[in-house]
């Protein structure tokens, strides 16, 4: 009898993807979708990402380096410098995605069956990526009255055990948009540095701040033996198709098993690297104009949350969602009802249910996570819609 691994029989399918053949079904049906459920910024790719690509001379793409091209990593460790880190090319590994990047911290520092504590709710594919390293994820909850800002420092150490390897952070976070404070940070690198764990801080979204300033891991003291750094360009750069992310470890031992596993994949993707290296040239003025166009696409999306009555939402400080409790029983019937059943003026909207960002079971029942990745006068109408979607679907 041919059976698959237990991985394969356990691994989630996406929240975030799962609902597509509904948004198929309403679009054979000629209604308008406005997708809120996935983080695709409508933001052009920089035409210098695409400008290095054709313009790249080589006359053979042939495998590059396992740790990343040289010249990508020197850029890497520029850009981290103009951000206030010290960060070394030789303290990098570039990754296919910050998704690789991830699955490649998960199985450097924990043995199959040991586990990672996690804030939820939380970026559904760790999940997917705890299931392939044979590992489990504990989940602590954060709440929405409190800006989903982390537990105490006594919650947390007391969900520390023997099997406890890793904290995982993700800061702007993602699918809150919450912006965790320097106290914040260094509490988990003070829990981490007492208990032997290391700290996995998900900065993809760094650039991504409205209020407030972004606090790396590498910004606090004394994290150098167990601090990982993952991060992408996929947002930053609106170049999510790129799959270009990296992983970053002043722990040199851990560094070296990294660039094994790298080694083991061969390399990650030369072109991409390519039009990363140029788009890295942009600097500051890129992010002050984009940064713009998304604190615009925030606001709408919060004051057309906020006139929904009932609905329980901190503004979002950073990266380009909010999660928000909504007025409603269910929002995985919620989220297939917009697609299914209601339109409005041939339009309706497609969010992310809020169960798929939680581990626990019966939590994020009433949640949703919306994705402000459209144009502004796409939310104002999509935020419209939502609102008297939620109506309709309370009046059944």
């Amino acid at each position: 009898m041919w059976q698959l691994s237990r991985r394969a029989n356990e691994i989630q399918a996406s929240p975030i993807r799962k609902l597509v053949p509904y948004a198929d079904e309403a679009r054979k049906k000629g209604i308008h979708v406005y997708h809120l459920n996935i983080g695709q910024p409508d933001i052009e790719t920089p035409p210098e990402f695409w400008d290095a690509i054709k313009t790249y001379q080589q006359k053979v793409l042939a495998y590059g380096h396992s740790q990343g091209l040289a010249s990508y990593l020197k850029a890497l460790s520029g850009y981290y410098h103009q951000c206030g880190l010290e960060i070394s090319p030789d303290e990098i590994v570039v990754t296919t995605g910050g998704s690789e990047a991830i699955v490649f911290a998960f199985t450097l520092i924990c043995e199959p069956g040991e586990k990672i504590i996690v804030f939820e709710p939380f970026y559904t594919n760790y999940n997917g990526f705890a299931t392939m390293a044979s590992i489990e994820l504990l989940p602590l909850e954060t709440k929405a009255e409190k800006g989903f800002h982390l537990p105490s420092r006594e919650v947390i150490e007391a969900a520390i055990d023997d099997d406890v390897r890793g904290i995982m952070i993700c800061n702007p976070n993602n699918p809150t948009g919450t912006l965790f404070s320097y106290q914040e940070m260094e509490m988990l690198a003070d829990i981490a540095r007492e208990n032997g764990l290391f700290i996995l801080s998900d900065e993809v979204y760094r650039e991504f701040v409205y209020e407030g300033v972004h606090t790396s891991i590498f910004d606090i003291p004394n994290v150098d033996e167990f601090a990982i750094m993952l991060d992408s360009i996929s947002k930053r750069y609106s170049a999510c198709g790129a799959r270009v992310g990296c992983l970053v470890t002043k722990n040199h031992k851990l560094h070296q098993a990294a660039v094994k596993f790298g080694q083991a994949r061969l390399c990650p993707p030369t072109l991409e690297q390519v039009g990363a290296e140029a788009a890295l040239k942009l600097g500051a003025p890129y992010f002050e104009k984009v940064m713009g166009e998304y604190r615009k696409r925030r606001d709408i999306v919060y004051e057309g949350l906020m006139a929904i009555k009932g609905t329980v939402c901190v503004k979002p400080a950073g990266a380009f969602y909010a999660m928000a409790k909504l007025p409603i029983s269910d929002s995985e019937e919620f989220a297939k009802f917009m697609l299914s059943k209601f339109s409005y003026q041939n339009k309706t909207v497609m969010v992310a249910p809020g169960p798929g960002f939680y581990a626990s079971p019966n939590k994020g029942s009433d949640e949703c996570r919306i994705a402000y990745v459209l144009n502004t006068e796409s939310l104002k109408d999509a935020m419209q819609i939502l609102k008297l979607g939620v109506e309709a679907f309370n009046s059944r």
